[in-house]
């Protein structure tokens, strides 16, 4: 086959692989939207939906690996085409995990619907607000190549982590106050804990933008994200 077929050919199942991405991306959004609402709005049905869900995601994650696979072993893809590949199968494992945490979040949220109504569940809204914008950036900078963008995650991961940090110190105070309810509260900081993996996975995400489009392997360095 003429290079110039084996590019065309390259370049077609890198998008598809890339699109497979993409809508694993919107899906896993959907479902962290979701889980949270269940949560905020006290809606049990909603938390069943999220829950059976996740199959789709999982299904993506599969036909990911599974291309993403095939296009190493037919094209043998060197330099930026072979980070291009491995970092968008990376994406699709992350954003497994990201659909993990929004179906933790919403089995959790479901057994909360069966107790009387705590107020400090509205106190995670803000956290979830900064997850759910750090996860859709992290994914804005991979699909648009923006590393710029991608540079400020890890930063805002580190103020995901201190807001989990205030909540669970909140949370703690409470249970002393209010003992008989402290498996709800024990719900609530483990809904803390899983949105605070959301930025993790987001961080990771972004790191992957950087590899892809510079070379560079930022993961580990406690100040090659501190920009913005």
């Amino acid at each position: 086959m003429p290079n110039g077929h084996i590019l065309r050919d390259f370049d077609r199942a890198l998008d598809a692989l890339r699109a497979d991405a993409l809508m694993m991306a919107s899906l896993t959004d959907r479902n962290l939207q979701n889980a949270m609402t269940c949560l905020l709005d006290r809606d049990a049905a909603l938390c069943a939906v999220t829950i059976s869900d996740e199959a789709e995601v999982d299904a993506l994650e599969k036909k990911i690996d599974r291309d993403g696979v095939e296009i190493l072993r037919r094209f043998q893809p060197v330099a930026s085409d072979l980070r291009q590949v491995v970092s968008t199968m990376k994406l699709g494992a992350n954003l497994e995990r990201v659909a993990d945490q929004a179906v933790k979040i919403a089995r959790r949220s479901r057994r909360l619907t069966m107790e009387p109504e705590l107020d400090e569940a509205i106190a995670l809204g803000p956290m979830f607000i900064e997850a759910n914008s750090l996860f859709r950036d992290s994914i804005r900078a991979f699909a648009d190549a923006d590393t710029t963008l991608a540079r400020t995650l890890q930063r805002r991961d580190r103020e995901l982590d201190q807001m989990n940090h205030d909540i669970a110190d909140n949370l703690t105070a409470k249970m002393a106050e209010r003992p008989a309810r402290i498996p709800e509260y024990l719900e609530l900081l483990f809904i803390a804990r899983h949105l605070e993996r959301v930025g993790d996975h987001a961080k990771n995400i972004g790191e992957d933008a950087v590899y892809t489009t510079d070379a560079e392997d930022i993961r580990h360095q406690a100040n090659s994200l501190n920009y913005a």
